[in-house]
């Protein structure tokens, strides 16, 4: 049985017609791509490299998101433990993890995540090394006690998924002393975490979160990984090199999944047409809350694409990032038709008016 309280509507099948199922595909999409850029990383970069982005990664998305959102969940008057798991179990539990909340006490409580990870979808786990793992919890979980001007708060970490245990486990302790950086982050793995008990869950006013806001919810959570990990990436490794490999990540999972977001909103998968491949992207780009048009203009599809919602609110992201962004659309176009081709021939972050994309037989 799920752990999580919001897994029947987020696992429930959609209308395919619904604007939910679309959006449901666009989660799918991201989520896909969070995963296969985490392993093509490490692919071609090693370990290391893989290590230092996702702890990049997750320190920028802590800074960004962790004490901002305490007054939304309902935390500004707990324990600080007790708060910081809590915050964990239930931002997570939104973006569709399998995630279980035990308190201890006031200066003590668990989370674990369970398997299967939501991080590390299918079978990527066996392809993914433990630095994936140290990096995000010295990048986030690392920095609680300091987000929170609570120089005794530190995370001891007492199973991960890379060693062959049961998930990701751990709890949030408030020390009796004041802890040096080494500290924050600690590691038990003779330490057991104890049962979850549904009962001692927090919930959230399943008025507040009705289906429409969860699905978006869950959406967003798989977006900000890329919203987030692609700019990173191109200051970790610089521009060109991080269009590389990005890039190549996205074409791939574009091949990869454009037939599950097909089956997800009822697309005929037997129609290859330009303007079939049209039709899924006006929808596709509607559930990220972009605005797509197309036209037919002698025998060649142009989709114009106004506006970018994933770096929506980012500044100076570099063109790099767009530019990987972009193949994931063309690895769709390349399932939907090998003999099509995509063309970029305008961009707004060059200043055009719209982005234009080209679709024509070679």
């Amino acid at each position: 049985m799920s752990v999580n309280p919001f897994a029947p509507t987020l696992n429930k099948k959609w209308d395919p017609e619904a604007p939910e199922a679309a959006i449901k595909a666009a989660a799918t999409l991201y989520h896909a791509y969070f995963t296969g850029l985490m392993l093509h990383l490490t692919l071609r970069k090693g370990a290391g490299v893989a290590g230092e982005w996702t702890f990049r990664l997750f320190r920028r998305q802590h800074l960004e998101k962790f004490k901002s959102s305490f007054g939304k969940l309902g935390l500004d008057d707990l324990p600080d433990a007790v708060a910081a798991a809590q915050y964990h179990y239930l931002s997570n539990s939104v973006g569709g993890v399998e995630v279980e909340f035990i308190p201890e006490s006031d200066e003590k409580a668990w989370v674990h995540f369970c398997h299967p990870r939501w991080m590390f979808q299918g079978s990527a786990l066996c392809g993914l090394p433990v630095e994936v793992s140290r990096g995000f919890l010295t990048g986030w979980y690392g920095h609680n006690g300091v987000s929170l001007n609570n120089p005794r708060l530190g995370f001891v970490c007492v199973s991960e998924d890379m060693t062959g245990q049961y998930g990701l486990a751990g709890y949030f302790r408030e020390f009796e002393h004041d802890l040096a950086p080494h500290e924050r982050l600690q590691f038990a793995p003779g330490e057991v975490c104890p049962p979850f008990d549904a009962a001692k869950a927090p919930k959230l006013d399943a008025d507040a979160w009705p289906a429409a806001r969860l699905v978006k919810a869950n959406r967003n959570y798989a977006m900000d990984y890329i919203k987030t990990g692609l700019p990173e990436l191109c200051a970790l490794l610089g521009p060109a090199e991080a269009r590389d490999i990005a890039g190549h990540a996205a074409a791939l999972i574009g091949r990869q999944f454009y037939r599950e977001m097909q089956a997800l909103m009822g697309l005929p998968e037997q129609d290859d047409s330009p303007e079939a491949f049209a039709r899924f992207m006006t929808r596709i780009m509607k559930a990220q809350d972009d605005k797509l048009t197309w036209e037919m203009k002698d025998g060649t599809l142009l989709l114009s694409l106004n506006g970018w919602r994933l770096m929506r609110g980012r500044e100076n992201v570099p063109h790099a990032a767009f530019e990987a962004w972009i193949k994931l659309w063309e690895g769709c176009l390349a399932a939907h038709n090998r003999f099509l081709k995509m063309e970029l021939i305008a961009r707004e972050d060059y200043g055009d008016a719209a982005t234009v994309l080209r679709v024509r037989k070679v």
